[in-house]
């Protein structure tokens, strides 16, 4: 499989500074890399209550959902480290190499495009010359620009690595007249090569805000207050703890949707407030909200340049909810997170279902309310994806892009198909792998250390019966 030869580098990226969370956290779980990863406080009433609602529903609990077994209900990872910040790629890995000789970063920088040898012609997918030329073109440089220095060039003695992301990557490489033809041609760029899957296969995750007001005021808005906010802004540059060294989603949910699926295709992240996605709204009364959405979306988007002008955005449709088994997914989305609020455990908090509102029961309503309110999760992938050669890859496992040389793409792009959780240690692990590629060296062995998957997956939904069952919701527990 795919996860026993990527698990060694995943323990590589990161520090993880909660010891035995769960009994075999040593086999899954890396204790010398350069992210510090680790567990919230869990101080707050309502992140319990939420994870024994999970076990109520029949899911069981997992005490690292990034360990042997994901499925189940618990505390959720973040990556701060022990200073209480944010433990970034910047401040884990660009900022410790930033004294290299070998290094140079520019900000507030912009890629132009990608610099080729000429001396070759334009090749098809299979890198096969389309014109009796058996020379690839090969990437030699970068033109950008930025603030400080204007129009530059950056030569490439070995390789170019692009790591622009989702968005950027295939733009930067449609606009160096690599990708799907017609559109290369319509920027007035000369083709190179035909890659018909640069832009194509955009995916993303969405979410759905399930906010309930709560009937005991022990919710993180008595924190929304100038004055409260200035004490934990106080505590933070004294101690560098409490609420301003978390992101307030401690408390996690993984399960599966139905019958005969193998692994987790739903994700829970719990909030003890109510507010919008960005910050700018929330609820002026003590609530909670659940973040929900299905991770295994069949919808497919693309992105195409539409100018040559680099500062031009290209177009961009994510095509959400295009597939018609879409909105049956969120349906079950909707109505199993209601029956987890539903538990005995949430009874002394749960008040009003607020959004998208507990009448709203039908079919039609649900998506109706889907429709509405969901929200990107921030986790768009897919479009240079990887693979074996067929017409829409386009790189190969080593990351290199078809029909030239030099040039590798390392970023969530290539990624065939998301992931069925966040897409942050996921990107990392990728880069982390490409590194030993682009290096030459010698990749970590696998490791082939067990993941739990539920016994009886194929007729059932969950493990157990819940203790208490919510109208419409279908289950087969065994």
């Amino acid at each position: 499989g795919d996860y026993q030869p990527s698990l060694p580098y995943f323990k590589k990226m990161e520090t993880w500074n909660e010891g035995e969370s769960s009994n075999d956290s040593e086999l899954y779980r890396g204790q010398s890399g350069p992210l510090a990863v680790r567990n919230g406080v869990f101080g707050n009433a309502l992140y319990k209550a939420f994870v024994a609602a999970g076990e109520e529903a029949g899911y069981g609990a997992t005490g690292d959902y990034n360990g042997h077994r994901q499925e189940g209900f618990g505390k959720m990872a973040m990556t701060v480290a022990s200073n209480g910040c944010r433990a970034s790629t910047s401040t884990a890995y660009l900022h410790p190499a930033s004294s290299r000789s070998n290094l140079t970063v520019y900000t507030n920088a912009l890629a132009h495009r990608v610099l080729f040898d000429c001396a070759s012609h334009s090749t098809s997918h299979d890198g096969g010359p389309s014109d009796q030329s058996k020379t690839k073109p090969r990437a030699t440089g970068v033109v950008f620009s930025s603030k400080k220095r204007g129009r530059c060039v950056a030569a490439a003695r070995r390789e170019v690595i692009v790591s622009s992301g989702a968005i950027g990557s295939p733009h930067l490489l449609q606009m160096s007249g690599i990708g799907p033809a017609e559109i290369v041609r319509k920027l007035g760029v000369a083709s190179l090569v035909d890659l018909p899957g640069v832009g194509e296969n955009l995916q993303d995750h969405l979410e759905l805000l399930l906010q309930y007001t709560c009937k005991e005021p022990v919710s993180l808005y008595s924190s929304m207050s100038p004055l409260a906010k200035l004490g934990i802004g106080l505590r933070w540059l004294l101690k560098r703890d409490g609420l301003g060294a978390t992101n307030h989603m401690e408390a996690t949910g993984m399960i599966r949707s139905d019958v005969g699926i193998e692994y987790p295709d739903i994700q829970y992240h719990f909030v003890p407030l109510v507010i919008s996605y960005d910050g700018s709204s929330s609820l002026r009364e003590h609530g909670f909200q659940v973040h929900a959405g299905p991770n295994r979306s069949k919808s497919r988007g693309r992105v195409e340049a539409v100018s040559r002008d680099p500062a031009t955005p290209p177009e961009i449709r994510f095509n959400y909810l295009s597939h018609p088994d879409d909105l049956v997914e969120w349906r079950k989305v909707v109505r199993l997170t209601r029956e987890i609020v539903n538990q005995p455990a949430f009874d002394k908090y749960r008040g009003n279902e607020i959004a998208p509102g507990g009448s709203l029961e039908s079919d039609d309503e649900i998506d109706a309310a889907v429709r509405r309110g969901v929200e990107s999760a921030y986790h768009p992938c897919g479009t240079c994806k990887m693979g074996s050669g067929d017409r829409m890859d386009v790189v190969d496992s080593d990351l290199r892009v078809y029909g030239v040389e030099g040039l590798r793409v390392v970023d969530a792009s290539i990624m065939p198909r998301i992931t069925n959780g966040n897409l942050n240690a996921p990107t990392i692990m990728i880069a982390e792998k490409a590194a030993d590629k682009i290096l030459g060296k010698v990749p970590l062995p696998p490791l082939h250390h067990p993941v739990w998957m539920a016994q009886h997956w194929q007729s059932t939904q969950r493990e157990y019966a819940p203790r208490r069952t919510s109208g419409g919701v279908a289950q087969r527990v065994h």
